[in-house]
């Protein structure tokens, strides 16, 4: 979906948890926007640049803030030589608006279909009319690089006309986003990799609702023991709902001690070994998993930097742990990149992890 997102007003350069729950809602209902756009309030630029883009492209959002709502509409008017009118308790909005509810309206100018939101902090999103009428699905690939997944499923797009998207969340997990094109069959797409490949594929565009709704199923819980990324792993499963039906419980354990009382690392691995270590992550999974009783564990302790690092160890130094039932693994990498991206690439890793070690559950 040809799909540009606008933002107006300073709060939604600044405000990002706000500015992520619209694009989040958006998702939602019109897949990952083409683009997006910021403008601060009082931008001369925005009348010429916002003509600009109704003119080449076919869906437009445009979020903005209440004192800059009625002026959206004036220009939307001036643009497609319309006229205002009072629709929505008092607020003046284009007399052509196919769709309106409060705080939002859906014109239509052509080919060309525009979204105008209000949007408060603290507030519910007001309805988003927009629809993605194109057929497209996400495809988690496992165990392939870019190259290999390109060589392997460019010619079966051919034949069944769909368009591929290839990412790279991490060395070997391929993201592939396929949109149908004009004749094209997606579902017959999607089916024929997943029987090319039935233990690298999952059809998910949300691994970690993935994981929530296999576990769930299947009664088994997971837990976690994390040092360098604070909880970030936790984040990224408690953000989907159903998470509290799979996960027992995490802990964060930074200072030796802690991992000692809370996880019964040994003292003495910890100190011949350090924190950072295949040693200590072992029995880090294997603690948490006695605490919680879960059916998987993960672990992760590593050095995130910006500092701290050593010609031994040096920044980016991480170590991930599995443990279920009847498996346990621990691997040693050695990250690129600031402290924040070290730690998103701890847990992508793990989660990685964690699908590669049950793929019969999993896949």
């Amino acid at each position: 979906m040809n799909l540009h997102v606008i933002f107006i007003g300073v709060k939604f350069i600044y405000n990002i948890a706000l500015q992520e729950y619209v694009l989040r809602q958006l998702k939602k209902c019109c897949g990952t926007p083409s683009a997006i756009s910021f403008y601060k309030d009082g931008n001369n630029a925005l009348f010429l640049e916002l003509q600009e883009k109704i003119e080449k492209i076919d869906n437009i959002l445009v979020v903005t803030s209440k004192n800059n709502y009625a002026t959206v509409g004036k220009l939307l008017c001036t643009i497609t030589e319309d006229n205002l009118s009072v629709k929505d308790e008092n607020m003046l909005f284009p007399s052509k608006v196919e769709y309106f509810e409060k705080n939002s309206y859906l014109l239509r100018y052509g080919q060309h279909n525009i979204n105008v939101l209000c949007v408060d902090e603290m507030k519910k999103l007001p309805t988003i009319f927009l629809t993605n009428e194109k057929e497209e699905q996400v495809i988690q690939l496992f165990g392939e690089s870019e190259h290999s997944a390109k060589v392997l499923l460019e010619p079966l797009a051919q034949t069944y006309d769909v368009k591929l998207e290839f990412v790279q969340i991490v060395h070997g997990w391929i993201e592939l986003h396929v949109t149908g094109k004009k004749y094209g069959n997606v579902t017959k797409f999607v089916s024929s990799v997943k029987q090319l490949s039935p233990k690298k594929v999952i059809i998910t565009e949300n691994i970690m609702q993935h994981i929530i709704e296999v576990l769930s199923k299947k009664q088994k819980t997971i837990s976690f023991a994390e040092s360098c990324t604070g909880g970030l792993l936790s984040y990224f499963l408690t953000k989907n709902n159903g998470a509290s039906k799979i996960l027992n419980g995490a802990l964060i354990t930074y200072s030796n001690e802690i991992k000692s009382k809370w996880l019964a690392v040994d003292e003495e691995t910890l100190k011949h070994f350090g924190a950072v270590s295949r040693e200590v992550v072992e029995q880090m999974a294997e603690g948490v998993m006695k605490v919680s009783d879960a059916d998987y564990t993960i672990s992760i302790s590593g050095i995130a930097g910006d500092s701290g690092g050593t010609p031994e160890k040096p920044v980016g130094t991480v170590y991930i742990g599995i443990k279920t039932t009847s498996y346990q693994f621990q691997e040693h990498f050695i990250f690129e990149g600031d402290r924040n991206y070290v730690q998103y690439q701890s847990v992508l890793f793990a989660i990685k992890m964690l699908l590669l070690s049950d793929i019969e559950t999993f896949f």
